[in-house]
């Protein structure tokens, strides 16, 4: 079996991109789809919206199976069986949570030399492994940076390691889109769907 398609999905926050990726992985026919959720319940609006996406999944059992892995993306690999259709929601909050990683200890991974292109590299491996199991692994991720460059270090280096993923992202993606107010843009890629 060829390798999967792989689909990237950017946009602003609330511009339908997990509703269009959500629409075109069903799409897909596969049997099997799999949402790898990477939301942590860190704030109420963030319970608020995983509790949400949660419910409107478990109302469509026999479509979606959801595996919540906040930061090990990698770890899904065995849990993918061939044929799946695969979405990631969303590349930037797993940065986020993978930017903080070691904060509890005192070693917060964006302190650590070399620590988030470690990361990096493991995302970037892990969606070429499941693209070679899966009919299609679709990627979804907010905009890099939508408002005034920020004095905190730690924003600078968070939109320049997203944008670089984004970057490789597309270039390893058959397809890419851009979500504005609910319309999908295609930027890269075959026929338009």
């Amino acid at each position: 079996m060829a390798r999967g398609e792989i689909i990237f999905i950017s946009g602003g926050v609330r511009s339908g991109k997990t509703a269009f990726a959500e629409e075109w992985i069903a799409g897909t026919g596969a049997r099997r789809l799999v949402y790898a959720a990477t939301g942590r319940p860190t704030d109420p609006e963030m319970e608020d919206r995983i509790r949400r996406h949660r419910a409107d999944r478990s109302a469509r059992p026999e479509q979606w199976e959801t595996i919540e892995r906040p930061t090990d993306l990698p770890g899904i690999l065995p849990m993918i069986r061939k044929g799946d259709a695969v979405l990631i929601d969303c590349i930037t909050t797993w940065l986020a949570n993978e930017m903080y990683d070691g904060y509890e200890d005192g070693t917060p991974c964006h302190e650590q030399a070399g620590c988030l292109e470690e990361k990096e590299e493991a995302l970037l491996s892990a969606v070429n492994e499941l693209a070679e199991k899966a009919s299609a692994v679709v990627i979804v991720s907010n905009e890099v940076l939508d408002e005034p460059p920020s004095e905190w270090t730690e924003t600078r280096k968070y939109a320049t390691v997203l944008g670089r993923i984004h970057r490789r992202l597309v270039a390893l993606s058959d397809r890419a889109f851009e979500m504005d107010a609910g319309l999908a843009h295609q930027r890269k890629g075959g026929g338009r769907r």
